[in-house]
Order: C-alpha cells, then structure tokens, then sequence
C-alpha cells in the first residue's frame, strides 16, 4: 500500500527519496557511529508529517503507547529488538514489571499494554503489570473488545526495591508519561533498571531541548546527503514567560509566530512552493495533559487565543480551539513552541493521514497511519475520531527497494519514514543524555 498523496508524486520528495537510497550505506553507517557512542532511548514512536516537498518529524514520544496498532507480522522484528535492548541493559532479566498510565478504564490503551507484554513475553521474560493507581488496591482483571484480559496488580515499595506481591522485578518498563508529576514511588531504587529513565517524563522532560537536539543533527545528517536540512527540520522558536491568562508576554509569543512564518514564506519562495504558510503553537511539555496544538496561520491570530482579536478583525483561530482533549488549554502558564506547521498530503481511504514509525532500541520495528477524515492537512491528527491504519504491505517494509522508481515503492517510502525517524530517535538520545541528572559532569 503506497500512500496516496495529494500532491502529484514527482518533484522535492522524490530527489529526497532517491538521495536517501542512493547513500543508504552511508547512512547506516552514519546511525552504526551514532549508537556506539550514545545510548538509544529504550523505545519510541515518532510522528511524521509528508507535505510532498519536506518530511519532517513532528512529535516525539518516549513512552509510546499504540503498540496493539501493530500488526501481527512485525511482531518477530519487536521481539528481536526486545531481545536486544534487555541484552544489553540486564542480560540476566527474568522478571519485567510494565507500570502503565493511570488508564484502567481506557480499555484501547490496556490492548496496547497487553501487546506490549506479549511482546517481552515472547522475547523470553516473566511479565506482570504494576498499577501505580490509588484506587488499585488488589488484582483487577480487566476483559478486552478483543477477548483478551489483562491483569492490574497493586505495586509495592520496600526500602530498595518496587515489585508486586511474590514478584521481585530486576527491570521496570515504563508505559507512564509521568506528565503529572515524578511519584516517590518510582525514586531512589536501587539495584533495578528504570526504563525509559524518571527524567524522560513530561513533568521533567522540555520539548525545546529535544527540538534544539534534532536541529542540529538535521544540519550534520544534510551535510552528509547534501542536502538543506530544512526539509527534514521543521523551524521552531520557544516563547518563554507567556502567561496568556494574565496577558504576559503575548507580545513575545506574536514576535515568535510572525518570525517564524516569515522564515517559512522565504522558503517556500525559495523553493517555489504555493502554499499558504502556518504554526502550530504548543506547550513545551507535551506529556497527554499539556495545553492542546494550535494551528495559527497570521501573527495577529495570536490574541485571538485569549478571546482578544485585534482591532475586531475576525480571527481564524477561536479561543475555544485552543483546548485539547484533556480539557486544559494554552491560557495556563507555560512555556510554549512556535513550530513550523507542515502540512500533511497523504491519505488513507480519504481521510487526512499522517505515518508514525515505531521503534525500540535503535531498531524501526513498525508503524502506522493515524487517519482523521474530519481534519484538515495543516491540522492536529491527535484527536478523538482518529483511527489507525497498519502498513500493510504484502512484502517486508523495512528492506528497501533499489533500482525501483520514487514514489512508486512502499518500502521505499517507509525506509525513507524510518530514517527520519530514527534521526529523531538519536536526538532523543542526545536530549536524554544532557538532561540526565545523574550524569558526571567533566571539566
């Protein structure tokens, strides 16, 4: 299944194409350096964004949930990294505890929690879920659409260590963003690995640290394509200090977004390119309670977020759609990303779609499409009535096709997907490695 784009399958994204398979041993052995001095985060989902002259990653989450969007014949490619990735930190592993969000009634996010114990279970590990949730106060099963269960256990704290009842855990798999905080209980644990680690959670973790990361890398890994970088790199500014219930620093947060457009139409001219530039403004933690994705199309548009058009011109961007799901919104206090907005030409059974490439370790191991018909191409996907279409293809998405016409390859296109991605997978590593709290500092 070659993903159907709007834009005609000819021009930038295709030279991209060609150029990444055509210095595919360069760029494997770009990654192979890479990983033998950084550490890969334990997995991640990376979210990509096809406007059919750039491809760039958008989001990148460290605690990926989704997993039960994989279809069964890439589970061998998870259990292989699983097996690799557990090799590494802990060789001896025996028992693994998942701990997972807060979520008990959210029967979809536990499919995927059962996915994700399948897949350590395959890969040669004893498995059980630890619910760090209050109200778990004893073993709960819990029956699936699908027919499976899954069973929440209550976790427990001794002095060193955090386990279950009868179940001594040397490794804990983190499925919790921690966006509402670090709890004691996952801290000062001794002798057990934490993985992904405390300060990858999103009461922690700064989405411009991870943003700067990925900038820098994009200009190495262009100069080694030669190619710009901004065609893999979104540009982005960080509005600091905005605290648009009060009124603060909205001035800031205006001069970023018109500095930001600006740049864009200078490449969109420089590149020929006949579309309307936008933003999208979003908070710098961006764990599921974080304000909510803004599309703003015209610096003025800016105060229109706090219901204060100015001078009574009409404003695109309502007040009301500065929510997200969660029901928080970009009033509260907070920093916040001006991002380039990149449109999405891609579809799925007509709907506007964009892929998410799914890894673990530094291996890409899957992914999807999330699909939103009732969304628009420069719009947040991330929403209630999205669905996820599995990349279906009938041979092996992650071997590449030499010789075969861009554009006109699956695998192609997906290997083209997964290098993008794991550019944002090692700038997660980088990220990781200069916030780690732990880490010795040298003079």
């Amino acid at each position: 299944m070659v993903p159907h784009l709007v834009t005609a399958l000819t021009g930038p994204i295709n030279e991209l194409e060609q150029r990444v398979l055509d210095s595919m041993p360069a760029i494997e052995r770009w990654f192979r350096l890479e990983w033998m001095e950084h550490t890969p985060p334990f997995y991640s989902a990376v979210d990509i964004r096809n406007a059919g002259f750039k491809l760039a990653p958008v989001d990148t989450n460290l605690f990926p949930g989704g997993w039960n969007n994989l279809t069964k014949e890439m589970l061998p490619l998870a259990v292989q990294a699983a097996q690799a990735a557990i090799e590494k930190i802990c060789p001896e592993a025996r028992n693994l505890l998942v701990i997972p969000e807060n979520h008990s009634k959210n029967t979809f996010y536990l499919a995927n929690v059962a996915q994700l114990v399948r897949i350590f279970h395959m890969a040669g590990l004893n498995v059980r879920i630890g619910s760090i949730d209050p109200a778990i106060k004893s073993p709960k099963k819990i029956e699936l659409p699908n027919g499976e269960t899954v069973t929440l256990e209550p976790v427990v704290r001794t002095k060193r260590r955090l386990g279950l009842k009868n179940f001594d855990p040397c490794t804990i798999l983190l499925n919790n963003e921690l966006s509402a905080g670090t709890p004691g209980i996952l801290e000062d644990l001794h002798e057990q690995y934490l993985l992904p680690p405390l300060h990858a959670g999103w009461s922690v973790r700064r989405k411009s640290n991870h943003l700067h990361s990925y900038e820098e890398l994009s200009k190495r890994f262009g100069k080694l394509l030669g190619i710009d970088p901004w065609l893999i790199n979104p540009i982005y500014a960080r509005a600091e200090g905005v605290d648009v219930a009060e009124g603060r620093g909205i001035d800031v947060l205006t001069s970023h977004v018109d500095a930001v457009l600006t740049k864009v139409r200078r490449k969109y001219k420089e590149y020929g390119i006949n579309e309307k530039p936008f933003v999208v403004v979003k908070g710098g933690h961006s764990g599921s309670g974080s304000p909510g994705v803004v599309t703003v199309r015209d610096a003025k548009d800016v105060e229109s977020l706090i219901g204060k058009p100015r001078g009574g011109a009409s404003a695109s961007v309502p007040a009301a759609s500065a929510r997200n799901a969660a029901g928080r919104d970009l009033r509260e206090p907070t920093e916040l990303i001006v991002q380039e907005g990149v449109l999405t030409n891609e579809r799925v059974h007509n709907g506007v779609a964009e892929p998410v490439v799914y890894m673990m370790d530094r291996y890409v191991v899957g992914g999807f499409y999330r699909v939103h018909a009732e969304r628009a191409a420069d719009e947040n996907l991330k929403l209630p009535g999205a669905s996820f279409v599995p990349l279906a293809f009938s041979e092996s998405a992650h071997l590449p096709q030499p010789g075969a016409k861009p554009g006109a390859s699956a695998p192609n296109r997906f290997y083209m997907y997964g290098v993008v991605g794991r550019l944002a997978m090692v700038a997660a590593s980088y990220e990781m490695e200069a916030t780690d709290p732990d880490a010795e500092i040298y003079e």
